[in-house]
């Protein structure tokens, strides 16, 4: 007895669909992981209320060797704080609150900046320190 063998051919899983679902799976994935980054941490910035700079009107600078400049004007340490007063009391009669900027020198001493930022604190000024 001869069993005539049906000629069938293998089967096939048509799988163009599937690859374009694995790729949009893929991307998805990417740019979300990219997205949620766990080491950031949220930290709520101040707003300005105005986008303009604060004028400043005082300029104090200390230089690497601890000399002491109101505007461009050298001073020794021990006239330095009458005459920061001074320009401070005089800026007050122009402006309601003057604005002390300090620029120090990174080897300048930080307990200086600190007793000029105190000094115009009790003068009732604004204090901008800037470390270069």
């Amino acid at each position: 007895m001869k069993f005539r063998r049906k000629h069938s051919e293998q089967s096939e899983v048509f799988t163009d669909s599937l690859n374009d679902i694995l790729f949009i799976l893929l991307m998805f994935f990417l740019i979300v992981a990219t997205l949620a980054n766990p080491n950031v941490i949220r930290v709520g910035l101040p707003k300005g209320a105005k986008d303009t700079k604060a004028k400043q009107h005082i300029m104090v600078s200390i230089d690497r060797n601890q000399q002491f400049y109101l505007g461009t004007t050298a001073l020794s340490s021990d006239r330095f704080e009458e005459a920061l007063t001074n320009e401070i009391r005089r800026f007050r009669s122009l402006v309601d609150t003057p604005t002390v900027v300090i620029n120090a020198d990174t080897t300048a001493y930080y307990g200086e900046v600190y007793q000029i930022m105190l000094l115009a604190k009790k003068e009732r000024a604004k204090v901008v320190a800037r470390i270069e």
